[in-house]
């Protein structure tokens, strides 16, 4: 009798230790996602999260996850400020069965600040167009992902552009461009290459700095207004965007010749300067639309019959943010799937994801699959490239919505590929750090 109730009591501690382990590692997939639906930048944050975790929804709902790999997410506000994205990323980075997926900081402050702890932690850092100098090379910054664009990527793209208006880019010679930016680490990112591209092109570069957040602009557009600029690159984001278009009217300038970057390309960033924006260029790597199929899918399964997904607003819906949210969710997830092909259709760490990145490929086939043909540029990345080719379209504001006025413009990586590994190679030695042989990896 005692060795038919041993038998029954380690039958049942085996059954109850199962369940035990079923309940401590779930058949999930847990993703941090540091939003910013307070702050200066509400308005773009609400959007982009919106889309971000939209698609995520999307997945479960009609797929039941990614290959039965339910997806599980957590917000933490960041108000946009550094310290408590920093916080979020330390609070949420070993959540879940495996730990954080994936960190996806619309920061560069908080890029540059988790440069290392990424490293350590062995959690890839994925930031479609925004980042550090340097990222885009897997050989040094292995958990980096400055995916699609990278700043100085897309403003090869934008001078590019002017060059075309221009009639060549041997006509930007004598011309004068100012870079309207604003006073933080994301501001200034892209001098270096502005002023490789000047000497290059012969064209004249004035930095002029805007306060955050970019409410007091006047000084500086008088001092535009001397310098009679042939173009004016605007470095900005949220508020800081209307105001310089509603001081370019005040000064007489053209909004035509102002070309935003892609912080600044919004309708939440255009629509709060009304007339002023009319004519408004910027660039995009998801242009702006609610006809892509992907968008539709999730509209019809999140949001008809009364249904609710992120958005509180679904007006928003399409915007350039919410389909921004929606390309960067299609990237780190596809990452994901491209992981399973590899590890297995289950919960994965993010050291196994950071192999998912390394070898994620969406072609045009890839896209029309998932319905984001032409929402975003097709990108192949590895080991040696974390961006993936980068290619980006410009648009301009009719007074009522964007238009996008040309096809994808690749960025020039015979400028940006030698200085971005000049960065990355200033990076290793201050820091002792090997590259990666990428031929050795697999």
């Amino acid at each position: 009798m005692r060795l038919v109730n041993r038998k029954i009591i380690t039958a049942l501690m085996a059954t109850l230790g199962l369940c035990a382990q079923a309940v401590a590692a779930p058949n999930e997939q847990f993703i941090p996602v540091p939003v910013f639906k307070t702050g200066p930048t509400a308005t773009m944050g609400a959007s982009l999260y919106g889309g971000y975790i939209d698609y995520l929804d999307l997945l479960n709902k009609r797929d039941g996850g990614i290959n039965g790999v339910k997806l599980t997410w957590e917000e933490c506000e960041t108000g946009f400020q550094v310290d408590r994205g920093l916080e979020c990323y330390e609070r949420l980075k070993k959540k879940g069965p495996t730990g954080a997926s994936f960190f996806m900081p619309y920061q560069t402050g908080v890029v540059y600040s988790l440069t290392d702890r990424s490293m350590t932690d062995k959690i890839p850092i994925v930031h479609v167009s925004t980042g550090r100098a340097g990222a885009n090379d897997g050989r040094v910054f292995p958990y980096i992902f400055p995916v699609i664009a990278h700043f100085w990527s897309g403003n090869t793209a934008k001078i590019r552009f002017i060059g075309g208006r221009e009639g060549g880019m041997d006509k930007l010679k004598g011309k004068k461009i100012v870079n309207l930016y604003m006073g933080s680490a994301y501001g200034k990112e892209t001098m270096p290459v502005l002023n490789y591209q000047a000497k290059k092109y012969g064209f004249e570069i004035i930095n002029i700095e805007v306060p955050l957040p970019g409410v007091e602009q006047q000084a500086q557009w008088l001092q535009i207004r001397q310098i009679k600029p042939d173009w004016v690159i605007l470095r900005g984001a949220g508020v800081m965007v209307s105001v310089t278009l509603k001081n370019a009217q005040r000064v007489g300038y053209p909004s035509d010749r102002i070309v935003g970057v892609s912080g600044a390309s919004t309708e939440e960033d255009v629509i709060p300067a009304g007339d002023a924006a009319k004519g408004y260029i910027s660039w995009a790597f998801s242009p702006s639309g609610a006809h892509f199929p992907v968008i539709q899918d999730i509209q019809k399964t999140l949001y008809s019959g009364g249904k609710r997904g992120d958005l509180e607003d679904p007006k928003r819906i399409g915007t350039v943010n919410y389909n921004t949210g929606v390309v960067n969710s299609i990237i780190q997830t596809e990452g994901i799937r491209t992981a399973q092909n590899k590890y297995g259709k289950k919960p994965l760490t993010g050291e196994q994801i950071q192999w998912g990145l390394e070898h994620l490929i969406l072609d045009d086939k890839r896209l029309r699959q998932l319905g984001a043909h032409e929402l975003m540029p097709p990108l192949k990345l590895s080991c040696f490239d974390h961006e993936g080719g980068g290619a980006v379209k410009f648009q301009q504001w009719d007074g009522t919505k964007w238009i996008t006025i040309s096809d994808w413009i690749q960025t020039d990586q015979s400028i940006v590929r030698p200085m971005m590994e000049e960065a990355a190679a200033k990076y290793a030695k201050e820091k002792g750090i090997t590259p990666r042989d990428c031929a050795k990896e697999s």
